[in-house]
């Protein structure tokens, strides 16, 4: 059952490392979308680069519980800046929402969990 675990933490992690690849390809688009919603575009490469590194480090097991906890207030803090407009008059902007209210969900049970056998913090704590 350990390896669901890891699944579950690859498929959750992938979202946010997908997304950051489109941002490095993209960075106009992304860079507009951002400034349309009143964020600075000094923030462009840090949240490349939180979502690429954080994601990993879930998907690797290692302080999951803080890096899970990062990006569910990552997704929260995204979720309220850009899919709240209109929220109920655009289907995509709902839908949008519950996605991430999903993914903050999902990262909430993994918060939850103790580490398991496939994870840095598992070995890190028995290795005491």
């Amino acid at each position: 059952m350990h390896i669901i675990e890891v699944f579950g933490r690859i498929f959750i992690s992938a979202l946010f490392i997908i997304e950051a690849i489109k941002k490095i390809f993209n960075p106009d688009i992304s860079m507009m979308y951002m400034s349309d919603h009143g964020v600075p575009e000094f923030l462009f490469y840090p949240s490349i680069a939180f979502e690429l590194i954080v994601p990993l480090l879930l998907i690797a097991g290692y302080k999951t519980k803080i890096m899970a906890s990062a990006l569910a207030l990552f997704v929260l803090s995204v979720t309220l800046i850009f899919h709240t407009h209109n929220v109920f008059s655009d289907g995509l902007q709902l839908t949008a929402l519950l996605k991430n209210f999903s993914i903050i969900g999902g990262l909430l049970i993994i918060i939850s969990n103790k580490p398991q056998i496939c994870s840095f913090d598992y070995y890190l704590e028995n290795k005491k």
